[in-house]
């Protein structure tokens, strides 16, 4: 008895030690770090989905989790500037600092677009890194799954085959989904955008972006600026789209002055979302391209 009370106890601790803590700045790179890590990770997300992650602020519950973490899995190109290095700051684990092992920007692997815009607050909340919503490209995701499936690997050797062939499947299931996506979105005559978020998907789709809301990115429109918009759009054909965290007012007035449909979807999965909701989330974004019939 006593020598499988031991050898289970053995077991366990072996399981636990195996284990990778990730926090994972928002939920989409939650449900990355969870596709490619499989039952060898432990995911923890900072960000609500409702929440707009240019303007959180950096929480104790925040350091606290970075603390025990063995990586922090993050999007990058500042989206998170304003409080996750605070966070990493008050946590206090050298493992997650930038610059080692233990952190991951998903923005370094990929091709950004928007790149080089001058850090000028007159200009709006720009990035100059380049747009930090690559996530909604599914195939910019797949590049990213990779290199964060290399990433554990060097952090959990003994698993690095097992990520490494989960993120290939998840790119292989990007590659199935994708030419439905472009098909369905074949007959769209264009999106116009509250803020600069859902560009990436609409160039992976070939949809033309007809303009923005905001009439720089994270200013709010002004009345002036709408009725331009309205000048300029009246006639043709389109959808208007927004994050759910945004405003809605602004939609609302551009639908009924152009009789478009205003269509107001989240940018992340739910904080323990797994591959299936991610590809739903997708999907949505992809259905709201076409009218909807009265």
């Amino acid at each position: 008895m006593k020598k499988w009370i031991y050898m289970m106890a053995s077991i366990l601790a072996t399981a636990t030690m195996a284990d990778l803590n990730v926090v994972a700045t928002v939920p989409n790179m939650g449900m990355l770090a969870r596709a490619v890590g499989g039952d060898t990770v432990n995911v923890r997300v900072m960000a609500p989905p409702d929440r707009d992650a240019h303007f959180l602020e950096a929480r104790p519950s925040m350091m606290a989790a970075l603390r025990r973490a063995d990586i922090v899995v993050a999007v990058g190109a500042e989206l998170e500037i304003g409080w996750l290095p605070a966070a990493i700051q008050g946590a206090n684990n050298r493992r997650v600092q930038r610059g080692q092992p233990g952190h991951f920007e998903g923005s370094h692997y990929v091709e950004l677009i928007g790149k080089g815009k001058p850090a000028d607050r007159a200009l709006g909340d720009v990035h100059p890194e380049g747009n930090p919503h690559f996530y909604l490209d599914p195939e910019r995701f797949a590049v990213v799954a990779t290199a964060l499936a290399e990433r554990l690997g060097q952090l959990a050797p003994e698993h690095a085959d097992t990520f490494t062939a989960n993120a290939a499947a998840f790119g292989e299931r990007v590659q199935d989904y994708m030419p439905r996506w472009r098909e369905q979105a074949a007959q769209a005559k264009g999106v116009l955008l509250y803020h600069e978020d859902a560009n990436y998907l609409l160039n992976a789709l070939d949809v033309p972006v007809l303009g923005y809301i905001e009439p720089l990115p994270g200013i709010p429109p002004t009345a002036s600026h709408l009725r331009q918009l309205v000048q300029s759009l009246r006639g043709q054909a389109g959808v208007i789209w927004s994050m759910n965290y945004h405003p809605t007012n602004a939609g609302q007035f551009m639908a009924r002055e152009l009789d478009w449909i205003f269509t107001q979807l989240p940018a992340q999965v739910a904080m323990d979302g797994d591959v299936d909701a991610y590809f739903a989330l997708i999907q949505a974004w992809v259905d709201a391209l076409e009218p909807k019939a009265e």
